[in-house]
């Protein structure tokens, strides 16, 4: 037999958080890109300060996977 749980759920905010100062969020922002499957990766800071922007992280990973393939088919 199962014990009553006469605890009422209470709001688990703590007091010091005033939601009214909390501002700028945009609920759904990326909604859209991720149901096209768009993947959205953060760099840790110490990477990131050597891309300046997305193209030039893609145009670095597609080196890579460059050279990967070609070190691949010599392994071989």
């Amino acid at each position: 037999m199962k014990k009553a749980n006469n605890k009422k759920k209470t709001d688990e905010l703590r007091p010091e958080y005033d939601l009214a100062k909390i501002k700028g969020g945009v609920r759904g922002k990326y909604a859209r890109r991720f149901k096209k499957g768009t993947n959205l990766i953060l760099l840790s800071p110490d990477v990131a300060k050597y891309f300046p922007d997305e193209q030039s992280v893609n145009d670095a990973l597609r080196s890579l996977v460059s050279i990967a393939k070609t070190n691949f088919r010599r392994a071989n």
